[in-house]
């Protein structure tokens, strides 16, 4: 005995009729800002030539790293091989995407995490919503961005944005809640207000783990860029897939190999902003 199929589908398509027909003009909002905001940077950073850029980055991984001139002297190697396999255009347009995605996640997801780490009744309510975005595949983002945003850069971003949140979240509340009693109660005794506590204690000492959070963010929003450019996502991660679609092992590895050195470059970046606990500036 079979039984009867629930009418999920056609819930669905009639969910997504309706936030079409009330909601098209916010989805179109949406559309242009990122549309605006990912083709400005992708312009701006192609208009400072190419030189000066690998020279800006070399000199901004020094500074972060504490003068570690073995690694600036790795990143600049690296983007100078970025260059010389033609890749800079691809790679520029790919930085843009992810650093939209990752502002839009960050900006999204580290008020939500504060928020839940002070309030047990809203993190017991984003625990599964994180649980699920955590586990479903991630293929699976792109059918509403595709529904709701067409082809292209933007639904590509959309994606990326849902896919990465969760983990700057997840480490935002952890670095709130951790934060030890005794300087909450210090601060309390001063007479501090709830924000300048948030501001002057919280934040500052949970500032590692939140940085943590955003590295992660970084780093999935970079992973997730060949798999957007299955939704017309251009970039490197577009060069990987047709290299896929045409059996090309040398074009899909440069690609890669060129996501792979923004990847570590962005990593020692995020990694050395802020003073891990017990380090010295």
């Amino acid at each position: 005995m079979q039984l009867p199929k629930l009418p999920l589908g056609y819930a669905v398509e009639v969910l997504v009729d309706w936030i079409e027909h009330y909601f098209g003009w916010l989805l179109d909002a949406i559309s242009a800002v990122l549309r605006f905001l990912i083709g400005g940077l992708q312009d701006l950073l192609l208009a400072i030539p190419a030189p000066v850029l690998i020279l800006i980055a070399a000199v901004l991984v020094w500074f972060v790293t504490r003068r570690d001139i073995k690694l600036a002297a790795l990143t600049a190697i690296g983007l100078i091989l970025v260059w010389d396999l033609n890749l800079w255009n691809l790679s520029m347009l790919t930085l843009a995407l992810v650093l939209v995605s990752t502002i839009v996640a960050l900006v999204l997801s580290i008020p939500l995490g504060i928020a839940a780490a002070r309030s047990d009744t809203l993190n017991s309510a984003l625990r599964p919503i994180l649980d699920f975005m955590q586990t479903m595949p991630s293929f699976v983002y792109l059918i509403p961005a595709v529904i709701f945003f067409g082809l292209g850069n933007v639904p590509g971003a959309i994606a990326t944005v849902v896919f990465a949140m969760p983990p700057a979240l997840r480490l935002t509340n952890l670095g709130i809640r951790q934060v030890p009693t005794e300087l909450i109660e210090v601060a309390d005794a001063f007479g501090s207000t709830p924000w300048q506590k948030l501001l002057k204690v919280q934040v500052p000492v949970a500032l590692p783990t939140i940085m943590a959070g955003v590295n992660q963010c970084i780093m999935l929003s970079l992973s997730m860029t060949v798999i957007a450019s299955m939704i017309g996502a251009g970039g490197l991660g577009y060069q990987v897939l047709v290299g896929i679609q045409r059996v090309d092992i040398g074009m899909g590895f440069e690609a890669g190999l060129a996501i792979v050195i923004i990847a570590i470059i962005l990593d020692r970046i995020t990694q050395n902003l802020v003073p891990q606990r017990g380090e010295r500036v």
